[in-house]
């Protein structure tokens, strides 16, 4: 009962993973628990006792032992006696059925599209699979980043193309960046499409780029200082491509999401792709296959050898 009420009525975001009970040969009683908060890495003690005890719901603690938190959601409070009442209520007039049917409306309501309903707070709802899969992405939305990053990389971009294999690569990452920082709500339904622009470190939907991870912090870092001293150039940048993006995505096309997933494995070497697992090996030759517009492996290790001329032009050229 009382790692019930510890669990359930004293919502204060510990999780209880000690569990004390001493009895004595009288009757007589102790609990101590302890909860733990993982991310604050803290801990917090209850204590209760059998002497003096008149509800387990109502005042119960002998004491509460740990660092203050702010508001808590307590129904053990004495305050909180009235709520304790009405949702026994509640169970008593709709019956389980009837509260599911009244739950069910909720949901029904937060499904309707969004001219017929109130706004919403921000909300992330993630699924029970860990990896990326067609179904988790908008495509419109990814094709209209990557044709984004490809139409205006070049034009607002031309030094972070220098270096090819890596500029446009970088691009596409900022692209997604930039939506992310001037998008609206509605357009982060689907989370999971901006892990195409790092991966990820347990290679889902790729191992992390690198390089590419290293060059889009460096381009951020360079667009906050400018902007600092009043230059926005490199912030108008990112916010051309997320307004470009969001025109292209009405028409752009591509690749299916598996597609782009292996071709980003393919390529991840040449990016110095890492993962928990250790760094990406190049491909087996027969395995190699190209998307249209795209580079192989071959043809960037190829182009990053070439004189600087070259290497600007070709990058360029993407």
């Amino acid at each position: 009962m009382v790692a019930k009420v510890d669990s359930a009525a004293v919502q204060d975001g510990f999780q209880l993973y000690l569990h004390g009970f001493i009895v004595t040969d009288d009757g007589h009683w102790v609990v101590v628990q302890q909860g733990m908060n993982g991310q604050l890495r803290q801990a917090r003690r209850y204590h209760w006792l059998s002497e003096g005890l008149k509800s387990f719901v109502d005042e119960p603690h002998a004491a509460i032992e740990g660092p203050v938190q702010g508001e808590i959601v307590n129904l053990t409070d004495h305050r909180a006696e009235q709520s304790r009442r009405m949702q026994l209520e509640l169970l008593g007039v709709l019956g389980p059925d009837g509260i599911a049917r009244e739950l069910s409306k909720i949901a029904d309501c937060d499904a309707m599209p969004d001219a017929g309903r109130e706004p919403m707070l921000p909300h992330l709802d993630l699924p029970a699979h860990h990896d990326v899969r067609a179904g988790d992405v908008v495509t419109k939305r990814l094709y209209g980043n990557l044709a984004a990053a490809a139409d205006r990389g070049p034009t607002d971009f031309p030094e972070l193309l220098l270096t090819p294999g890596v500029g446009p690569r970088t691009v596409q990452a900022l692209a997604m960046v930039a939506e992310v920082v001037h998008g609206a709500p509605y357009r982060f339904t689907d989370p999971a499409r901006f892990s195409f622009a790092h991966g990820g470190k347990d290679r889902h939907p790729f191992p992390v780029p690198v390089r590419v991870y290293d060059e889009t912090i460096r381009v951020l870092k360079s667009a906050v200082r400018s902007s600092k001293l009043g230059r926005e150039e490199e912030l108008g940048a990112l916010k051309r491509l997320d307004e470009q993006a969001r025109l292209l995505e009405q028409k752009a096309s591509g690749p299916s999401v598996e597609e782009l997933i292996a071709n980003e494995r393919d390529r991840s070497h040449a990016y110095e792709g890492r993962s928990v697992f250790g760094w990406a090996l190049p491909p087996e030759p027969s395995r190699v296959k190209t998307l249209p517009g795209r580079q192989t492996p071959r043809e960037m290790k190829l182009q990053t050898s070439a004189p600087s001329a070259l290497k600007r032009g070709a990058a360029l050229s993407y």
